[in-house]
């Protein structure tokens, strides 16, 4: 059975086409760009790797061209072959505590909460559009980044506003990433031979965000509202004093909008290093003396462990400390900064495995009271998964 996993940006439209339930996938890929007369179509298939660029105006046109491309490289024979669509959506709010078969009500719902989530949810509300059209007579679920998060109690997830807040328009911590904590927490169990491990996931790449999860189950996030919430990231401040927007606001004269766009797109990494928001720009430039990237780098570390504790005493101990995404997948130096900062904890880790280009699994010494796993993500096998569940539940019905 052919199922595709959809993951739809302001910009942009990742894809992969699966075989389930073995989860080999077929074909991946991504367009760029989408907006702009030089978007970029690459494809990836057979160990080949096509790249087209050409002008492609708006998610549905690049939902035209995936498809076509799909029958014109002969990786499908009809549309038809196409059983069920998975569509990674950011956010849930409240309304959405599992995943949900796509209608017209669930697409409704999804635009409501846009407020939430402006860049994201727009556009996954576009590229669902263009799925429906297409392939009208399909399945397909929408899965949330937030639904993982949803076993948090209030102590976890509220924040210390008027409470009217919450109840009238939602303020409250959502958490995202949820996809890919929910991946890498699974991994993890079965490498302990635990289901009910008590584990801490850094998922680090140009978003972060770290989650606490016990027995498979999320009890703290550090995104809240939204992804700027947290660490310092890419381009993410991370926790600031709110009260320094008034003061910036009126130093400057910019307008909310104007701070926010800063706080999300001119912080974290860029903003700190001066460099680039690219942490293998900003390692380069911190081994070459460039003390704003040191910072940038300390910073970031510091308060992965500021989170790492916390969740500790949360969890009441811990099994393993589970690194995840393109930095922590990659970044050695990264891993060794913030496991320098909790060894009071008794982790330690095996310097050899931890600086091995490409490492999986447990890179911590025999003596670590902790293991430290590295475990590559893939959001895109439990969009397929969970469409998979999904069409087998329906037969049962149907049947």
């Amino acid at each position: 059975m052919k199922i595709m996993a959809i993951n739809a940006g302001s910009s942009s439209l990742k894809f992969q086409l699966l075989q389930m339930p073995s989860e080999d996938v077929i074909t991946s890929g991504v367009f760029e760009r989408i907006g702009l007369d030089d978007a970029v179509f690459t494809i990836k298939f057979n160990d080949q790797k096509q790249e087209l660029k050409q002008p492609i105006k708006n998610h549905g046109v690049a939902v035209d061209l995936l498809l076509e491309g799909l029958i014109k490289l002969n990786i499908i024979k009809s549309l038809e072959d196409i059983k069920g669509v998975g569509h990674r959506i950011v956010q849930g709010g409240e309304i959405f505590k599992e995943a949900a078969i796509i209608d017209d009500k669930v697409v409704a719902d999804i635009e409501s909460l846009i407020p939430l989530a402006p860049l994201h949810n727009a556009a996954h509300v576009i590229g669902i559009r263009a799925f429906r059209k297409a392939l009208p007579n399909v399945l397909q679920l929408a899965i949330f980044d937030t639904t993982f998060h949803q076993t948090m109690e209030e102590d976890a997830f509220l924040y210390a506003t008027p409470y009217e807040w919450y109840t009238k328009y939602g303020i409250r911590k959502y958490g995202f990433h949820g996809t890919s904590h929910q991946y890498v927490s699974q991994v993890a169990n079965k490498m302990l031979n635990n289901e009910n491990a008590k584990l801490i996931v850094c998922h680090i790449g140009n978003g972060v965000s770290i989650t606490a999860i016990d027995a498979g189950k999320s009890v703290d996030t550090s995104m809240g509202l939204t992804p700027l919430e947290g660490v310092p990231m890419g381009t993410r401040t991370g926790n600031i004093d709110p009260s320094m927007l008034s003061l910036i606001q009126e130093r400057e004269g910019k307008s909310l909008q104007e701070l926010l766009n800063i706080l999300n797109k001119e912080s974290g990494y860029l903003g700190v290093s001066g460099v680039s928001n690219d942490s293998r720009d900003i390692a380069k430039a911190a081994e070459e003396g460039n003390r704003r990237a040191q910072l940038a780098m300390i910073l970031q570390a510091k308060r992965i462990a500021d989170y790492i504790g916390s969740y500790y005493i949360r969890l009441r101990g811990l099994d393993a400390i589970v690194f995840t995404a393109g930095i922590g997948e990659n970044s050695g130096e990264v891993r060794k900064m913030i496991i320098d900062y909790v060894k009071v904890l008794g982790v330690e880790l095996d310097d050899k495995l931890n600086n091995t280009r490409g490492v999986t699994g447990n890179i911590a010494t025999k003596n670590s009271k902790v293991k430290v796993f590295v475990i590559p993500t893939d959001e895109e096998v439990m969009l397929a998964r969970e469409v998979y569940n999904k069409l087998k539940e329906v037969k049962k019905y149907e049947s």
